[in-house]
Parts: C-alpha cells; sequence; structure tokens
C-alpha cells in the first residue's frame, strides 16, 4: 500500500499551524510574565529606597545602605529596560565606584553622604528614560496596555517625587536654607514635603522660604496632578485582562 496515501502518516496543515500557535501564545506569555516580574520587582525596589531614605537616620553606616540600595535600584531600571551591554557595564562600574566611595566616607566618619547623593541624582536622572524606554517597547510588542505598563508608570510617578526632594536639598546646600524658621533640610524632610507637595496633601508643618522654593513647590504639586489625571488615569483605564494580553 502506498504510504503516502495513508492518513496516519500526513501531516495536516492545520495541525501544524495550531501547534505553531500555540507555541507564540505560550512565549508571548511567557515573556509577558517576565515583564511583570521585572517591572514589579523596579517598583518594590524605589518604594524601598523610598522608606529608607525617609526613615534611616543620617548616620555614615546609614549612608552606605542608602547608597546600595539606590545603584540596586538604578541597575533594576536599566535591567528591566533590558538595556544593551554597552549601556550596563558602564552603569555596574559607576554604581560600583559610588558605592566605594559612600564605604570610604563612612570610613572616615562623613556624615554629609555626598556620595548617597550622587546615587541619588543618578537614579532620577538616568532610570527615567530608561523606564519610559522600556514601557514604550511594552506597548508596542503588545499592541495594548499590560501590568507591566501600570508598574512602570508607577514607578515614574515616585521617582518625580524623590527628583524633587533631592533638588529641595540641593537649594539648602547651595543657599544655606531652603525651610522657613530655619528648619534644617535634611534628606528625609525633604522626601517628607517633596511627596506630600506631589500628592497636594499639604499639611503645612514645613514651607519653603524663597520664591524659588515656592515656584518648585507649585510646580511638582501641577506635575503630580496632572500625571495621574493623565497618564497613570490613561494607562489605568485601558489595561487589558491578563489572559487577553498574553493571548494577543
Amino acid at each position: 500500500m502506498d504510504q503516502s496515501l495513508d492518513p496516519s502518516t500526513t501531516a495536516s496543515p492545520t495541525t501544524g499551524s495550531g501547534a505553531r500557535a500555540r507555541s507564540d501564545r505560550a512565549r508571548r506569555r511567557a515573556l509577558a510574565r517576565r515583564d511583570r516580574q521585572r517591572y514589579g520587582l523596579l517598583l518594590l525596589s524605589i518604594l524601598s529606597a523610598f522608606l529608607v531614605q525617609g526613615i534611616a537616620s543620617p548616620g555614615p553606616w546609614e549612608q552606605v545602605f542608602v547608597t546600595l540600595l539606590l545603584a540596586m535600584t538604578l541597575l533594576l531600571a536599566l535591567w528591566a529596560a533590558e538595556s544593551k551591554p554597552s549601556v550596563m557595564r558602564p552603569a555596574l562600574a559607576i554604581a560600583a565606584l559610588v558605592l566605594i566611595a559612600s564605604i570610604v566616607e563612612a570610613a572616615a566618619g562623613d556624615v554629609e553622604g555626598a556620595a548617597a547623593r550622587l546615587a541619588n541624582l543618578l537614579l532620577v536622572v538616568l532610570a527615567p528614560p530608561a523606564i519610559v524606554v522600556g514601557v514604550v517597547r511594552s506597548l508596542r510588542a503588545r499592541a495594548g496596555v499590560t501590568l507591566e505598563a501600570v508598574f512602570g508608570v508607577l514607578c515614574l510617578y515616585i521617582l518625580v517625587g524623590m527628583a524633587f526632594a533631592l533638588v529641595y536639598g540641593a537649594i539648602d546646600n547651595v543657599s544655606g536654607q531652603f525651610f522657613a524658621n530655619g528648619i534644617a533640610a535634611t534628606g528625609a524632610r525633604c522626601l517628607y514635603f517633596s511627596f506630600t507637595t506631589l500628592t497636594t496633601v499639604g499639611y503645612g508643618d514645613y514651607t519653603a522660604t524663597t520664591n524659588l522654593g515656592h515656584t518648585l513647590s507649585v510646580s511638582e504639586a501641577l506635575i503630580g496632578q496632572i500625571y495621574l489625571v493623565t497618564i497613570v488615569s490613561l494607562i489605568v483605564s485601558n489595561l487589558r485582562p491578563r489572559r487577553a494580553s498574553a493571548d494577543s
């Protein structure tokens, strides 16, 4: 008997295409799960950096821990955005150098935390562009809003507050006073003031003392509200169910 006519030995095109489709869906689900884990870890790391800076006392070894956490958060942001090795290698080297500088400061008993401020600056300057690139790439690849995009825009929101806190501290270092009534602008106080301003809570226990401080505070409040009612609300309202985003 001619086996070429045997149905059992003839591959069905429909069966082959179905297997390929199932394989593609499984691959897309695996990629989506990986991206969710990456941006979930990044969001957790940024929140941890915020909490530690807001709670830790300004001691030398506390600053080393803060520097380590900020450096790791920066590297996580680049990793989540799938940055090229040509970007990751210099970033890793810079993070290591900043951490070493922080350890040297701590060993010398320096409580100024210059290395921690530098790590903070690198995070708020380099992480947002990387996150934006990663989120846009995800939106294009998935052809819709998924959970990793939501994590990404939330990461950006928190980084905005941390960036303004860094600016407030820099103003205090340059001018000698940022808060009214001679209140020292410690890192924790700057974070507290920044996020109460960003979220427009405004308890009123701390206020800026200069025109520049007033303008920056109002600008931060405007940015925070506009970001929430436009970017975040648009992303969240278009969030697709997990199964639909994985199967597309």
